[in-house]
């Protein structure tokens, strides 16, 4: 019995996968010319040490901007210059369009598997922790986001419990970090498509603090991403985080004394510095404020904040900035 089965659920027979792969490259060309200005392949740092770290598989590790296109993108940007790639790692709470099963098996995706009891999600993380650490070792690319769903505030933070389910079961944290080969990268927008959507759903769960969102919900969030406009896209791409261990390590040998969670807070915090410091910051001036009231418009709720509307998208818009400030 295969016990990956269900993590797998959308591999399929190489044919199958590039039949599945000439159909849905037209559909991403298509995206980028209709919703872009354009889609940028960028680095931080040394290229060709970047180029170094990569080139044996790694671990590529972003801050979310939209639920299809960020990985998709990505994808094809590292297959085109480099001939990689990646598995993709996508929540199964995506599935509900007859498209989204060629999409994802073109782009080689694995199933997260989530809105589970407590204990069902520990044996499935048991799982994926297992099947990542397989591709790993064989030297194939691995994309996953930071974080379970997108950033709705722009404060893009890595979730301790990612890091705690990659390396579940290894009694030496930093070196089963190591093996992954974490290269984090920063995604831009300089629109987010779905932005008033977030400020939305924030008015609505000030107003109601036990609203949830539907299916019905993520599937309009999925539909707005892929088909909005989203200015210039970049990628930006950085070295891998295992040299900073290694001097961490090599300064203060006592982080192999604290506690688990304390060195996977340290190690979210080098990610998290990566992307903060790769951010893309965009020029913003009178059009933007044009374009935020047409975001504005387009809310409808039947006590509309728009002064808290506004605000959450401003909000939005500004958190990037500030991190990479700091970051810097």
């Amino acid at each position: 019995m295969d016990k990956f089965k269900h993590i797998r659920a959308y591999h399929t027979e190489w044919l199958q996968a590039v039949f599945d792969w000439i159909a849905v490259l037209p559909f991403l060309n298509r995206m980028e010319r209709k919703t872009t200005s354009s889609v940028e392949l960028a680095y931080l740092g040394d290229r060709k040490q970047i180029e170094q770290d990569i080139r044996h598989g790694a671990f590529f590790m972003t801050n979310h901007r939209d639920i299809c296109m960020d990985s998709a993108w990505l994808s094809v940007l590292l297959r085109k210059r480099y001939f990689i790639r990646p598995y993709i790692g996508i929540g199964n709470n995506l599935f509900g369009k007859w498209w989204i099963e060629p999409l994802v098996r073109s782009l080689r995706c694995f199933v997260v598997i989530r809105n589970v009891s407590p204990r069902e999600q520990l044996a499935n993380s048991q799982l994926l922790s297992e099947y990542i650490l397989q591709l790993r070792r064989k030297g194939k690319s691995i994309w996953l986001a930071q974080r379970q769903g997108r950033a709705k505030d722009g404060n893009d933070l890595t979730q301790p419990g990612v890091l705690k389910m990659l390396t579940l079961g290894s009694e030496d944290f930093f070196e089963a970090v190591k093996m992954l080969n974490i290269c984090p990268v920063s995604i831009n927008y300089e629109y987010d498509p779905c932005d008033y959507l977030k400020a939305r759903e924030m008015q609505l769960v000030r107003d109601n603090p036990n609203w949830k969102k539907s299916r019905r919900d993520d599937l309009i969030s999925m539909q707005v991403g892929i088909e909005g406009q989203k200015g210039r896209v970049v990628y930006r791409l950085t070295p891998t985080i295992n040299r900073e261990i290694d001097e961490l390590l090599a300064k203060q040998p006592e982080v192999l004394e604290l506690s688990r969670n304390e060195q996977i807070q340290m190690v979210c915090n080098l990610i998290d510095k990566h992307i903060h410091q790769a951010y893309e910051i965009y020029e913003r001036g009178e059009k933007f404020e044009q374009y935020l009231q047409g975001q504005l418009a387009k809310i409808h709720l039947p006590e509309k904040d728009e002064v808290f509307l506004m605000q959450k998208m401003h909000e939005m818009y500004a958190k990037p900035v500030e991190n990479h400030n700091k970051a810097l």
